[in-house]
Parts: C-alpha cells; structure tokens; sequence
C-alpha cells in the first residue's frame, strides 16, 4: 500500500474525525483513508458522509475494504469487523 493519509475512527464525536480528514485533505492530500473496527464501523461511514456531502463536494469515495481481525484480550481470542474507506479527490 502507498504512504496514504490514514484516520482511525474510534469513540470520539463524528466530528473530531471529520475534522482530521478535511485537515488531511487541505494540507494537500489527494486521497484519505478512514479506518474503524467493531461498533466504531458506523461512525467511520458518518465521516465519509459528512465530508462528502457538507464539506469537500469534490471527494469520492474511492475504495471500500472490509475484513475481519483476531484480536485478543484477557477473555481469550475473538473476532472484530474492519472496514477502510478510501475517499480522494
């Protein structure tokens, strides 16, 4: 994969996000790609709506991958959704 701008989406408010990807984009990106795991998933697709359609009316979405990631904690060994959404210019 190319050196991409990457945001990873988490529990904070969809527009904390949305900020960091429209910073991303006016330091002179072309393409951003927002990642989430688990419930944090829905709020990753809320970013690339907003700044699709209320901030940057020029970006599209590019790609969209999705996966599933093995992860381990204390109660053993599960597994979480994961999603990366491309947008670019």
């Amino acid at each position: 994969m190319e050196n991409d701008d990457v945001v990873y989406v988490g529990n904070k408010p969809v527009m904390n996000y949305v900020l960091a990807v429209v910073t991303q984009f006016n330091g002179g990106t072309n393409k951003v790609t927002i990642k989430a795991r688990g419930r944090a998933i829905s709020r990753a697709v809320d970013v690339a709506e907003v700044v699709r359609n209320r901030f940057l009316k020029d970006v599209e979405v590019r790609d969209i991958i999705i996966s599933t990631e093995k992860v381990t904690s204390d109660r053993g060994e599960t597994n979480v959704s994961a999603m990366e959404i491309t947008i670019g210019k």
